[in-house]
């Protein structure tokens, strides 16, 4: 593994669930942490939670699906360390679990700011300064979900985005060779978060029934995005999927 001395990492949707945990780990692994999120008060409480303090972390609200705080965000990270070298595109959000027609033009566009616009904002961004700084290069980790698989019903506008991300994976891994410029994508299925405690309940699944879901530790989820935002810059990861064991995703469920 490189080594993580000095090097840092930024993490989107870092307030609370997945990218808290990601930071957390990041942060254990040595790399200096950027937390964003809109809300500038959970990222804060995170970073305490998570054991950081005003030398390895940075709090900086953002909305990712805004070019212009994007841009801000990014002077920022600039301005305070010189230099990115992971960056965890997580930030995202759904849609009300309705039928398809029933939708607004507003909830989708709100779920395609959020969940594309924004990773392909701050992917831009990150980009350039990779490129810019020395050593040249980094790697983007991009959350594209289970639902970049297989959608759940009614969610069309989440599970259309996480496909998309897996195109956008892919042509910055193939457009950032030139420049040490890697990109991988994590998939991941029933972490146990704020977002998936209805599960608890059931949730709704293809033939119209609902059921309890398993969960898996969401510490789990940050071990994956640390091992590998410290590959070699030689070795990458494309595509992982990291999932609750017994979840109804591979076979019948």
């Amino acid at each position: 593994m490189s080594t993580t001395l000095n090097k840092v990492a930024l993490v989107t949707g870092a307030g609370t669930g997945i990218g808290k945990a990601a930071a957390k780990a990041l942060l254990n692994g040595g790399f200096r942490v950027v937390l964003t999120g809109r809300n500038l008060e959970k990222l804060t409480l995170a970073i305490q939670a998570i054991g950081g303090n005003n030398q390895n972390c940075l709090a900086f609200a953002c909305d990712v699906g805004k070019p212009e705080e994007v841009q801000r965000l990014f002077t920022e990270i600039q301005k305070q360390f010189g230099r990115i070298d992971v960056l965890f595109n997580n930030a995202g959000m759904g849609a009300p679990a309705i039928p398809m027609e029933e939708l607004t033009y507003e909830q989708w566009m709100n779920v395609v700011n959020a969940n594309l616009c924004g990773a392909f904002l701050c992917s831009q961004a990150a980009i350039r300064m990779m490129k810019a700084q020395s050593p040249q290069g980094g790697r983007i980790i991009n959350n594209g979900s289970i639902s970049a698989h297989a959608p759940r019903p009614m969610s069309a506008p989440y599970t259309a985005t996480k496909h998309a991300i897996t195109g956008l994976t892919k042509s910055i891994a193939l457009d950032g060779r030139a420049f040490h410029i890697t990109c991988g994508q994590i998939d991941i299925g029933n972490a146990g978060t704020e977002m998936t405690v209805p599960m608890a309940a059931g949730i709704m699944q293809a033939d119209g029934s609902k059921k309890v879901e398993p969960l898996m530790d969401v510490d789990h989820v940050g071990q994956a995005v640390l091992n590998m935002a410290q590959l070699p810059p030689e070795s990458n990861i494309l595509s992982m999927t990291i999932m609750a064991s017994n979840m109804p995703f591979v076979g019948r469920g």
